[in-house]
């Protein structure tokens, strides 16, 4: 072959590819993150629903029965 490196180095890397996807492959627990932007999301939210209430529908009055 021409490019032996590249075909070891591509022949490595789909190895691992693959061996990646079994169940007994090597697991890097998650580091504990700080919620971001609580403070925003809590306040987007609340903008949100309160123009929803505003856009939402009110229920059709019942017409009287009286003349």
């Amino acid at each position: 072959m021409e490019h032996s490196t590249g075909f070891v180095l591509a022949v490595d890397a789909v190895t691992r590819h693959v061996n990646s996807a079994r169940p007994d492959a090597p697991v890097r627990p998650d580091r504990p993150r700080p919620p971001r932007l609580a403070p925003t999301r809590l306040a987007a939210a609340g903008a949100l629903r309160r123009l929803a209430d505003l856009m939402e529908p009110r229920p059709a009055s019942l017409p009287s029965c009286q003349p």
